[in-house]
């Protein structure tokens, strides 16, 4: 780590990137101006949804979710189907079953008040270190340190971190936690969030541009676009399924709802068997089928990842009377799938038994 950081006093680096802040702070639906104090159960909402997810993303979801549900009291009281019927497309929906318990503990036991400091929040469902900082800072202008993707870099470069990432963690966030100010904390956390999103970008960072320009060792030293460095990753499994696309005379298709807890927990489905490494013969793959049918392997193969396997699903798909009923399951038109809030995965496959024909 070089010295040229660690030369320039605290108060300046804030004082100048604070500065630019204000001129040229991103306008985002859940952010209050600069010097404005934020909702909370906006900026709760916010960084739930950001989580691994990009602000072009959220912004619609984010909006969907006020309009249905203004308050926390008004999520806690939603069924949670329907919040995770909302939450579909956005992915990592453990994030929205903890949500709802989160909405339903500060709405019921806290008086519809969130805590204002991280170990208040860290109990909270779903809420973990950086989203706790993030919250406590941005809400309440707490001298907190959020380490995002975003902020990694710019302190990675500011400071010429080179041990790769995910070990540097820890040693990034005790630099940002050496950087915060105590006047407008929050609004230096959303400034490093800035600077790392639209100028000490990945790869090419826009240096000239930038506030912090002759405080930065990185930049010193002429690697600041090589930082953070990330330990190689490691290849991922694939997992394999069978899924079955049942078509009633109606036009209707066979949907059910997953169990509560683990992957995609309390979503619709496509029935499928389980999900394996080994993957499925025909005979036992038709153990897993819905409803006894003359079911029909579709061409292709459907893939989809997650974080941490690739999900490989062949399709088999069959018409069956009208008058077919399958305990716990539900029916949708197809017409009609697009509302019905199916995760992504489960949206491939019905779109490639559409696009196939299945089941006519």
């Amino acid at each position: 780590m070089a010295d040229n950081a660690s030369e320039q006093t605290t108060s300046a680096i804030s004082r100048h990137l604070l500065a630019w802040y204000d001129r040229h702070a991103r306008s985002l639906p859940w952010r209050a101006p600069p010097g404005g104090r934020a909702d909370p159960y906006h900026v709760w909402l916010s960084e739930v949804m950001l989580q691994q997810t990009t602000t072009a993303t959220v912004a619609p979801y984010f909006h969907d979710f006020l309009q249905r549900w203004p308050s926390v009291h008004d999520l806690a009281a939603a069924p949670r189907e329907e919040v995770m019927t909302a939450w579909a497309g956005l992915g990592y929906y453990a994030r929205a079953r903890n949500l709802h318990k989160c909405a339903r503990m500060v709405s019921h036991d806290l008086g519809g008040r969130f805590p204002e400091d991280e170990a208040g929040l860290r109990k909270l469902p779903g809420i973990g270190p950086y989203t706790a900082a993030a919250i406590a800072a941005i809400a309440f202008d707490r001298p907190a340190a959020p380490l995002d993707g975003n902020i990694e870099r710019v302190v990675a470069r500011l400071f010429a971190v080179e041990d790769p990432l995910p070990g540097a963690k820890e040693s990034l966030r005790g630099l940002m936690a050496r950087l915060v100010p105590t006047e407008r904390p929050g609004d230096f956390a959303q400034a490093m969030m800035d600077l790392g999103a639209t100028v000490c970008v990945p790869k090419t960072p826009k240096c000239m541009l930038c506030p912090l320009h002759d405080a930065c060792d990185g930049r010193a030293l002429g690697g600041a676009g090589e930082l953070p460095r990330k330990a190689p990753k490691k290849a991922r499994p694939t997992r394999r399924a069978v899924a079955f696309w049942t078509v009633r005379a109606d036009g209707s298709v066979l949907l059910r709802r997953r169990p509560p807890e683990g992957l995609l927990g309390g979503m619709l489905e496509v029935p499928t068997t389980a999900w394996t490494e080994d993957g499925w013969d025909e005979t036992a793959a038709l153990r897993h089928a819905p409803v006894p049918a003359s079911w029909n392997e579709l061409p292709g193969q459907v893939r989809h990842g997650f974080t941490h396997f690739e999900f490989l699903v062949t399709v088999w798909a069959a018409q069956v009377p009208a008058e077919t009923a399958v305990a716990e399951a539900v029916w949708a038109g197809i017409d009609r799938l697009g509302d019905a809030g199916l995760p992504t995965a489960m949206r491939k496959i019905a779109e490639h038994a559409i696009r196939q024909g299945g089941g006519g």
